[in-house]
């Protein structure tokens, strides 16, 4: 498996993404855009596209944000999807890959910051790709925004503070605004990028403080990814790769 991670950030690690890829053999390849590397021209040579996180949104502009070329990562998703390749969005990913298909990205009711809850939809639990989930499953989450739905897109999972953190845009799409890649290295990183507004953020019944981030354990979470990526995987080369599957 070909993997292409766009990472927007340095603190917006792949994570235990980069780890499964490692842990399974695959091949790994990178458009680091804040350094200036190129995005793929085309979908060839890519099976599974990783589009990471970022504080942009969608909306971010080239003047607002130089490095980062919102049209052009949703038109590179657009021709992975069309060539069936697999993809996989993360917090600002999720939302881009709405965007590409036509669904707008809003605001979450809440800011969430921590490991919290996801509670799987009744699709969510008879997906064969996420029934090693459970009925709930606590994530890493890093988030003000969340995914855009096209008219068929499939909630696979939610929280209590918000209604879309895992939606399904195709059989090898997917949308995940919860971060299950987080590490304990990724979370450092993040922190170091966001102290001063987490103490700004001490009356928000969703964040954690930096202690509490780093007393998590994601393991667990980690695993479930892992689990769900080889399902993904499986998925990938029992299809055709030259037709697109949308749901």
């Amino acid at each position: 498996m070909k993997v292409h991670f766009v990472i927007h950030e340095a603190f917006e690690a792949p994570g235990a993404y980069e780890d499964w890829v490692r842990s399974r053999g695959h091949a790994a390849s990178y458009s680091r855009v804040y350094a200036n590397e190129r995005l793929p021209a085309s979908a060839e040579g890519i099976d599974l596209l990783v589009v990471m996180g970022g504080p942009q949104s969608p909306s971010t502009t080239t003047e607002e944000c130089p490095h980062f070329d919102a049209a052009a990562e949703q038109a590179l998703i657009r021709k992975c999807v069309e060539a069936g390749k697999a993809v996989v969005g993360v917090c600002l990913g999720s939302q881009l890959i709405g965007e590409a298909l036509g669904a707008a990205h809003s605001h979450s009711p809440e800011k969430e910051i921590g490991k919290f809850p996801i509670t799987l939809t009744a699709a969510g639990r008879a997906d064969p790709k996420f029934s090693h989930f459970g009925e709930t499953l606590s994530v890493g989450h890093w988030h003000n925004d969340m995914p855009g739905l096209t008219d068929t897109a499939t909630v696979i999972a939610a929280s209590e503070g918000c209604p879309r953190q895992i939606v399904e845009y195709g059989d090898l799409v997917y949308g995940f605004q919860c971060h299950m890649e987080f590490t304990p290295d990724v979370v450092e990183l993040l922190i170091a990028a966001s102290e001063t507004e987490l103490a700004t953020l001490t009356d928000r019944r969703f964040v954690q403080q930096p202690e509490a981030l780093r007393r998590n354990d994601w393991h667990e979470m980690n695993e479930k990814l892992f689990e769900f990526l080889d399902r993904l995987v499986a998925a990938y080369r029992a299809q055709k790769p030259s037709k697109a599957r949308l749901a």
